[in-house]
């Protein structure tokens, strides 16, 4: 399987840059990754395929000797290749269109084509706006979907003109709209307005505090997993873990973020994820472009333990649990291979959730996350 429509709006990787001109160990990442440097890869046989994206206009800035992606990979490729059942390709990079929506269109068109293929695309993104872009390759094939952003901020501020700081609004707010639900993880309440929430609230959209979701992180776990697309920005991370980041000091922990990175991988529901907000410039020793080596790294390890899990229709590999709470008799299933939990709605449908739903329901109470997925399709 070779995508030679989409060449065209990719650049090839000069993989002695990326190598420093040495030469790959038979152990590590580099030497295994079928990298686009003439031709573009066969992709049969691959679940991950990596595309980087350096476009940063939309943040206000000179798209100009911005080495974003490759920053990444050259701390990616050197990492030991732990999952040998994991396969791995690199499209290079999205060519720099004359305008930034010339980049969103061709970005929006490689990785459209990539998840009609069933890989699971990976952009290492610079500007958070490209994930107007990673949205735009659902509308494409008018999926419906839900989406997950990481992110210390809630980009709808409509008193900025950049992109990076508005996008939510198109993506949210357009018409034809394919986003079913929206869930934001992350953010700093001193970054967002008080109504922001009230209003993302009364759509039934949801939005979880750096605070609490550092409490307890599993509980994410089931929120990645019902969603089709992640957009992860680095603003996210504490400044201490990931230096690039200069909007706060504050946020989570790399390995919080490579917890966030691993369930993403573990998702079968999850086609792209974006990873954004790096530049290279802004980097030290490297240690932000070796964090998110470290993301992708975890993104892999969720993709082997997915390949381990069962189909939700072979009965034996579950656990079924019949609650009742209210006037409601639920079923939860608990894998017997991974431990994770799913529960079923009304109209027979299933979504993960967590051991938590399970123990509330079995207190004669209403899970939260069944409730509002109750009201959503009403």
């Amino acid at each position: 399987m070779i995508l030679e429509t989409v060449v065209d709006f990719l650049e090839p990787i000069n993989l002695h840059e990326i190598s420093n001109d040495q030469e790959y160990k038979e152990t590590v990442l580099g030497n295994h990754i079928l990298v686009f440097e003439e031709e573009l890869p066969d992709i049969t046989d691959v679940d991950m395929v990596l595309v980087g994206c350096n476009e940063c206009r939309g943040m206000g800035m000179d798209i100009k000797n911005n080495n974003t992606a490759n920053a990444i990979r050259t701390e990616f490729y050197s990492l030991f290749h732990w999952h040998k059942d994991v396969k791995i390709a690199d499209f290079g990079n999205i060519k720099m269109g004359a305008t930034l929506q010339d980049t969103y269109a061709a970005l929006k068109t490689v990785v459209n084509e990539l998840i009609a293929k069933n890989k699971k695309v990976i952009i290492l993104g610079a500007g958070h706006d490209l994930t107007i872009a990673q949205y735009g390759a659902y509308t494409l094939s008018e999926k419906i979907i839900e989406a997950a952003v990481v992110d210390a901020k809630i980009d709808l501020n409509m008193d900025s003109s950049l992109p990076a700081d508005n996008f939510l609004m198109e993506m949210l707010c357009s018409i034809p709209n394919y986003v079913q639900h929206y869930n934001h993880i992350g953010f700093q309440s001193y970054f967002v307005h008080p109504t922001m929430l009230e209003t993302i609230d009364k759509l039934r959209f949801d939005c979880y505090r750096v605070g609490k979701v550092k409490e307890n992180i599993e509980d994410m776990e089931p929120v990645i997993r019902n969603a089709n697309m992640l957009s992860f920005d680095i603003s996210a991370i504490q400044h201490a873990y990931a230096c690039s980041n200069k909007l706060s000091p504050n946020g989570f922990t790399g390995e919080e973020a490579c917890s966030l990175m691993q369930y993403a991988g573990l998702s079968n529901n999850i086609s792209s994820i974006g990873i954004y907000g790096y530049l290279s410039n802004d980097d030290i020793n490297n240690l932000t472009a070796k964090q998110i080596s470290h993301m992708l790294w975890y993104i892999m390890d969720g993709i082997y333990k997915s390949k381990h899990e069962a189909a939700l229709h072979n009965q034996k590999d579950f656990n079924e649990y019949l609650i009742a709470f209210t006037d409601t008799t639920t079923s939860f299933l608990q894998s017997k291979r991974t431990g994770r939990w799913w529960m079923q709605l009304p109209d027979g449908k299933y979504i993960a959730c967590s051991q938590a739903d399970y123990i509330v329901a079995a207190s004669n109470e209403i899970p939260e996350r069944w409730m509002r997925a109750v009201e959503r399709d009403k």
